[in-house]
């Protein structure tokens, strides 16, 4: 009896299909990881690496701050932007979190 039971277990051991079965919920995860995190995350950074490279002068933007003005200079790295009249404030090109609508500051408080 115990014989039988090891050879059983023996060829168990070999067989490919059970391997495959065992790494089936561990490359599920991962697909679903993919999907469900990293591909999202991929196309906001794409989207926020576009949005950076288009700002131009005079668009109105707020920072990741929430800083609220108009972009009045453009450099390779950063830019300037005027948050009041004669007030200006450099900042860093990825630090800004989204393009207004025109007219938006004029609404603001």
């Amino acid at each position: 009896m115990l014989i039988s039971n090891a050879y059983a277990q023996a060829a168990a051991a070999n067989d490919p299909m059970s391997t495959l079965t065992g790494l089936l919920p561990i490359i599920l995860m991962f697909v679903v990881l993919w999907f469900m995190m990293i591909r999202p995350q991929m196309k906001r950074a794409k989207e926020q690496k576009a949005m950076v490279a288009a700002l131009s002068k005079g668009d109105e933007v707020i920072s990741q701050s929430g800083i609220a003005g108009r972009i009045t200079k453009v450099g390779d790295n950063y830019v300037t932007i005027e948050i009041a009249e004669n007030v200006e404030v450099v900042m860093l090109k990825p630090s800004i979190a989204n393009i207004l609508p025109k007219g938006t500051l004029k609404t603001l408080p």
